[in-house]
């Protein structure tokens, strides 16, 4: 790599740590190009030849909150992989509650990731995708475990109802909506909303969709 590539990938990395930043604080609309070059020190113009666009820049930074997520959620299987259907519920339970700690601890960037709309004609990049699906992993070994039955495609579907379930849950409850749960009871309710759905899998389904 070029010394100028280097310096980029320095200036690139800066320009995204900034804004994190800015959205941390502010969310989405705290994003400011001048305050950002201000920052770490650039043009403003200079800005653009690191992303192509704020789109990009708020998906680099989605990117650095994905990645603190995947390891918040690694760190639940820090003592290795569920041997039993018992362990597994477990597991997605610890899986669950681990994500509300993280929303609840990084309520900016943790609703940046699902609320910021890019430009219409805009298409997410697949180095953005792929750190979007690659968190479905953790869902994925323990829900095998409690439904061995069902296949890949129905344990995938099954995966992202089950994360929908949970992150409304927790997005109604951080919001302190009328409807949601109580900040104080969100855990409580997680746990009670994870062990009811894997036993009606356990009870009597195959992992298929209904129609």
């Amino acid at each position: 790599m070029t010394a100028t590539a280097q310096r980029r990938d320095r200036q690139r990395t800066a320009l995204v740590a900034a804004a994190e930043r800015a959205i941390a604080e502010k969310g989405p609309a705290g994003l400011k190009a001048r305050d950002l070059a201000a920052e770490i020190g650039c043009a403003l113009g200079a800005i653009y030849n690191l992303v192509q666009d704020m789109d990009e820049l708020v998906l680099r930074v989605g990117s650095r909150t994905l990645g603190r997520l995947d390891a918040a959620l690694a760190a639940v299987a820090a003592e290795g992989e569920p041997r039993d259907r018992e362990a597994a519920v477990a597991r997605l339970v610890a899986i669950a509650i681990a994500y509300h700690g993280f929303a609840r601890d990084n309520p900016r960037l943790w609703r940046t990731l699902f609320e910021y709309r890019l430009a219409e004609d805009a298409e997410i990049p697949d180095w953005a995708v792929a750190d979007q699906l690659q968190l479905f992993r953790h869902i994925m070994a323990p829900l095998a475990l409690v439904l061995p039955q069902a296949d890949a495609a129905a344990l995938s579907l099954l995966g992202r109802t089950l994360f929908s379930a949970v992150h409304g849950v927790v997005a109604l409850g951080l919001e302190d909506r009328l409807v949601g749960v109580p900040r104080a009871d969100i855990d409580r309710q997680i746990e009670a909303l994870v062990r009811l759905v894997c036993a009606g899998l356990a009870a009597g389904g195959d992992g298929t969709p209904l129609p």
